[in-house]
């Protein structure tokens, strides 16, 4: 259980959330909603632990399993599933174990009798951790988010970032705590291991948070929810389902505007009338007091919710460039034993649009930081065309400068602008005033989407290759990139599991991988873009 109370949060001078109170308890599955920018990720972290608030008082009655939007903690020599095993601490003891089997085959008499009598002890510590039936149910768990014995058996630093987070939820629901917090979880997940996580987390018997854009999952598994006002500072509680939600913010809203408008009325009469008395010395003190009266009944209603800003966006005009600004054969990538793809060509056209379609693991990523620069080929090479700039937008923020702050990150994206502009930029993305000095490592998973995209729209980029761009972004900010998809004239090379990412870019080709395999596109892939 969590119980919050009187809890405030600020960034600099800007209050998140002004004096919540709330717990979360065994039953209560809460969906954490408000636009991008609003706080959410924010009051995860704190309630998480991982930040203090700034006033009121945060009690935790039990273990929390937190999944951060970017999770980046681990060895990244541990093999991923002694990761996912490690939650109930069961990766030591099972390595422990794997050395006393291979010294009881030793043919050193001592060492062998040793590990007979030590294994024993291991073995009833294993059982007690749960044993068989914990490792069956983390072999359950894994492999309905799509991790495969052969990603499994690789150590973290090798994986992709998706894979990356799928092994992170899996250690999470594993762990057995009461408590989750989860910070969109489906990302990078595929539509089958969606649907078995609505179904894992709306049988859950613990009480959970989760920030998510998916609202087929909002309806499908809580029973409460919080939305974080950002224009209020307020945690507005719901203790309904998401389809009744809806339909009372509504008419809550509705009745916050007729009770302003009635009381405006009423104070406007009082006013009106006090200003006449007022000349008179002998009706002053009554004038006051009707003052005090009107002042009273307005400071008593409840704040209006207002109407949530949304970044305004557009990809940049495409600098003038060649007929193929980019080119690419016999690209190779393996990571030790484990080959990536092989033997991948791709030539993109000035405007062309194309689509890298495979599962998880497939090295969609990878790709597209090749074709970046960020990452060197094993063998092939990418060719710089006539007049290319590119704009690289990457799944896990990495063109960000953690450790600078947002003004810095769009500074250095773009040095001829002068101050006035990039503010101005800025301001079209949602950062103003504070928001714009705050460390780019603060900001939440939609806060960076947005201003990596900054960096882009000031680039005069001819060739975008993005990699999951509407990942972690609210609705209103994904049909601003998806409106900027369809109006770009530059090329676009795109990873996404987004349908409707796919159907605003139009594409003319798409790349399968791994088997580096080109087609035209057409309506039988689209089925493909979610299930990769």
């Amino acid at each position: 259980m969590i119980t919050a109370h009187g809890v405030e949060l600020r960034v600099g001078a800007r209050v998140l959330l002004s004096e919540a109170t709330f717990r979360v308890a065994s039953g209560d599955r809460i969906g954490l909603v408000g636009r991008n920018g609003a706080g959410k990720t924010t009051l995860t972290k704190t309630l998480a632990g991982e930040t203090q608030p700034t006033g009121g008082q945060i009690v935790r009655g039990t273990d929390i399993g937190y999944l951060p939007q970017d999770p980046r903690t681990g060895d990244l020599d541990v093999l991923a599933m002694d990761r996912v095993l490690s939650a109930r601490g069961l990766d030591k003891v099972i390595t422990k174990m794997r050395e006393a089997e291979g010294e009881m085959a030793s043919a050193d008499e001592a060492t062998q009798t040793a590990a007979m009598e030590r294994y024993p002890k291991l073995e009833a510590r294993f059982l007690a951790a749960g044993g068989y039936a914990a490792e069956s149910e983390a072999q359950i768990i894994t492999a309905n988010l799509g991790l495969d014995d052969r990603v499994l058996a690789q150590p973290l630093g090798t994986l992709s970032g998706g894979q990356r987070r799928r092994i992170e939820l899996a250690r999470i629901l594993f762990s057995g705590v009461e408590t989750l917090l989860l910070d969109e979880p489906t990302n990078h997940l595929d539509a089958d291991s969606i649907i078995w996580l609505r179904d894992y987390l709306k049988a859950y018997n613990g009480g959970f948070i989760v920030i998510s854009h998916d609202v087929d999952l909002l309806r499908a598994t809580v029973n409460k929810v919080f939305h974080l006002d950002a224009n209020r500072g307020e945690l507005d509680q719901y203790n309904m389902g998401w389809d009744t939600y809806l339909e009372q913010r509504e008419t809550d809203e509705r009745r916050r505007r007729r009770e302003r408008a009635n009381a405006e009325k009423k104070a406007g009469t009082l006013l009106a009338q006090a200003e006449k008395m007022r000349a008179k010395a002998t009706k002053a003190t009554a004038a006051q007091n009707m003052i005090k009266r009107a002042e009273k009944m307005l400071g008593g209603l409840e704040n209006e919710r207002a109407a949530d800003r949304v970044a305004k966006l557009r990809f940049p005009t495409p600098a003038p460039c060649g007929r193929t600004p980019l080119t690419a054969s016999g690209l190779s990538k393996a990571y030790g034993s484990q080959e990536v793809f092989a033997g991948v060509d791709l030539a993109i056209d000035r405007g062309s649009r194309v689509v890298i379609l495979g599962f998880n693991g497939a090295g969609k990523t990878t790709l597209l930081r090749i074709l970046a620069g960020v990452e060197a080929p094993d063998t092939g090479e990418v060719e710089p065309g006539h007049g290319l700039k590119l704009g690289y937008y990457a799944q896990e923020h990495d063109t960000l400068d953690m450790d600078a702050t947002v003004v810095e990150n769009l500074r250095h994206a773009a040095p001829d602008l002068t101050d006035t502009q990039v503010r101005s930029v800025l301001g079209s993305f949602l950062f103003s005033g504070d928001d714009a000095e705050k460390p780019a490592n603060v900001l939440s998973g939609g806060e960076k989407t947005r201003l990596a995209l900054a960096t882009i729209v000031v680039s005069g980029a001819n060739v975008l290759l993005l990699d999951e761009p509407t990942n972690n972004l609210d609705p209103a900010s994904r049909a601003e990139i998806l409106g900027a998809l369809k109006t770009y004239e530059g090329a676009v090379v795109m990873v996404t599991h987004d349908d409707g990412a796919v159907e605003a870019l139009e594409p003319e080709r798409v790349l399968l991988l791994p088997d580096g395999d080109e087609d035209l596109w057409n309506d039988s892939y689209q089925e493909l873009v979610s299930l990769a």
